[in-house]
């Protein structure tokens, strides 16, 4: 159920209140940030304001949390304007799509719990390589450089950046950095009105009189680059083929992937600050639809917008109501007032860019990070440069397998198989029934202890542990009291050795089993196998049994 209907059986006109003056604040904070992300992403002003108006509607209409913003924001910018060079925008519009699939197949299968579990460092490192790659991307315009064609490769960008030093327009550069100076000293000021929409609102209006009045030129502004469109958006036509498919998938899902991760991190400080809880699954569902339906109307990719959440929330906003304003408030500056965006200076909008760049680094967290374990440090440093140097898809995917070949070293790690032939030490043991000073085993038994879960991973190195025994057991008890779970492969190999066992006429004994993992037996048919019988509840009817069976056997 999404939020709003859980709101709306307890409004009132206090909240509503409180709703329309966050709705009104918000609107007016994303206007600066949506075209900016917009033209950064290398699409027009309106492109951006539409993916805000339209998303930020749906994703506060149909999320499963009360305060999320939803619309564009700098975490896309790297990926979409890398899938218009090499796709064009019918091509960004597919991968939008099919990742608003990817989205609501997600929350439909509850996956909202996984997605939080991705590793930190992963999260930090291709966050901070976002930034370093959005603060590259602006250079051009903070300097007013005169380059026709920017490389979009990293480093080719660079050296692009350095043969063209000589071009540096120092009016514009000005402009930039007195844009960045009022973004970061407003913030010392006031918390209520954020420093962008003062920086553009101030430079707007000294850039209009520089041009107007002393006749500079060389301050380039929206309108010298952009033919803004004040009206509402026509519905186009997505291209989708098989062919389309298979090759935007990767792109499609990237943007899939961040857009869950940013909107779950922003809801969940948005319940840290609220008390609320938010419905994952919900929420990923609405971000789907929303990116299920931006891009008929020619809009980028959209999700939950953390800087935008907090402004909702530090001014009142407590229910999906205060969103869906935003969007009419967005919508409305738009029509009417969608021709005064022409007038601002790009050098402004690159300083919006880098001050957004700089606090989506995390610079500080980075460095901790760097002092961690060794793993941890691995993964931070592979996605970031991945994530610099080459591609943000190819950054989460090789980030991602590294840190799941990490995690299982380290659960192999921790996973102990350990083998007694002569004693066996039973003090502070819940099946031990007092025996503190361990058991003499008899000549001819043989205890292995599996410390952890057995998969495939660990059947490797319980195989390693038989062989390593030396002279042949006449029986074999395996104690699997701290087995939490059982996958095929240890399921498989578990089998492979009680038959090699039985031909051998060894007799194996399980020890311990706990209830999964003994349902994992049963219906795998291993009872056929080893008697049902010889699994125990303990250690001591296990060595009972054993004694018996060897008892037997000498007799």
């Amino acid at each position: 159920m999404p939020q709003f209907f859980i709101s709306v059986k307890s409004y009132s006109k206090e909240k509503f209140a409180s709703d329309l003056m966050a709705g009104l604040i918000v609107g007016i904070v994303a206007l600066p940030l949506a075209i900016a992300f917009g033209i950064a992403s290398g699409v027009t002003p309106e492109k951006g304001l539409f993916t805000a108006i339209i998303a930020g509607f749906i994703i506060s209409f149909l999320g499963g949390n009360t305060v999320q913003i939803g619309g564009p924001t700098g975490a896309f910018i790297v990926i979409v304007y890398g899938i218009i060079q090499q796709y064009g925008i019918g091509g960004l519009a597919i991968a939008t799509f099919l990742a608003g699939l990817m989205l609501v197949l997600m929350g439909v299968l509850k996956l909202g719990t996984v997605i939080k579990f991705i590793p930190y460092p992963i999260i930090v490192g291709f966050t901070s390589g976002i930034a370093v790659t959005i603060f590259s991307t602006q250079i051009k315009d903070l300097l007013g450089m005169d380059i026709d064609n920017i490389p979009s490769d990293f480093l080719a960008k660079w050296a692009v950046y350095f043969n063209h030093l000589n071009t540096i327009d120092w009016c514009t550069f000005a402009v930039g950095v007195v844009s960045i100076l009022i973004i970061v000293g407003s913030a010392k000021i006031t918390k209520k009105i954020p420093g962008s929409l003062i920086a553009i609102i101030v430079i707007t209006i000294i850039a209009y009189i520089l041009k107007s009045v002393f006749q500079i030129d060389g301050l380039e502004t929206i309108g010298d680059r952009f033919t803004i469109n004040a009206e509402l958006p026509e519905i186009e036509s997505l291209p989708i083929t098989i062919e389309s498919i298979n090759l935007l998938f990767p792109s499609a899902f990237t943007i899939a992937i961040l857009c869950a991760i940013e909107s779950l991190l922003s809801a969940k400080v948005a319940d840290g600050m609220t008390g609320a809880r938010t419905n994952s699954n919900t929420e990923l569902i609405a971000q789907g639809v929303a990116n299920l339906t931006v891009p008929f109307f020619g809009g980028i990719p959209a999700t939950g917008a953390i800087a935008r959440t907090m402004t909702n929330i530090n001014n009142g906003g407590r229910t999906p109501v205060a969103g869906m304003i935003h969007a009419v408030v967005l919508l409305l500056i738009l029509l009417f007032l969608g021709d005064l965006t022409k007038h601002i200076p790009m050098a402004c909008l690159a300083g919006v860019l880098v001050v957004v760049s700089y606090n989506m680094s995390e610079w500080r967290t980075f460095k901790d990070l760097l002092r961690g374990p060794k793993s941890d440090v691995a993964v931070l440093l592979t996605t970031f440069f991945l994530t610099v140097i080459f591609d943000l898809t190819i950054a989460i995917e090789i980030g991602l397998i590294l840190a799941i070949f990490l995690f299982l070293k380290r659960i192999m790690d921790t996973t102990q198989v350990s083998v007694m032939k002569d004693k066996l030490i039973l003090s502070e043991e819940p099946d031990s029934e007092g025996n503190e000073d361990g058991l003499t085993l008899k000549k001819g038994i043989e205890v292995y202890e599996i410390d952890g879960p057995f998969f495939f991973g660990i059947a490797n190195k319980f195989d390693e542990s038989m062989r390593i025994v030396g002279e042949k057991a006449k029986v074999r008890i395996i104690r699997m009291r701290k087995v939490p779970f059982m996958d095929s492969t240890g399921l498989h190999n578990l089998e492979t050795l009680c038959i090699k066992s039985q031909k051998e006429n060894i007799k194996v004994i399980l020890s311990g089993v706990r209830p999964d993992v003994r349902m994992t037996l049963e219906k795998a048919g291993f009872y056929e196998i080893i008697g049902k019988d010889n699994i125990c509840d303990n250690i001591n009817i296990a060595l009972a049994k054993a004694n018996s069976f060897l008892d037997e056997n000498n007799q």
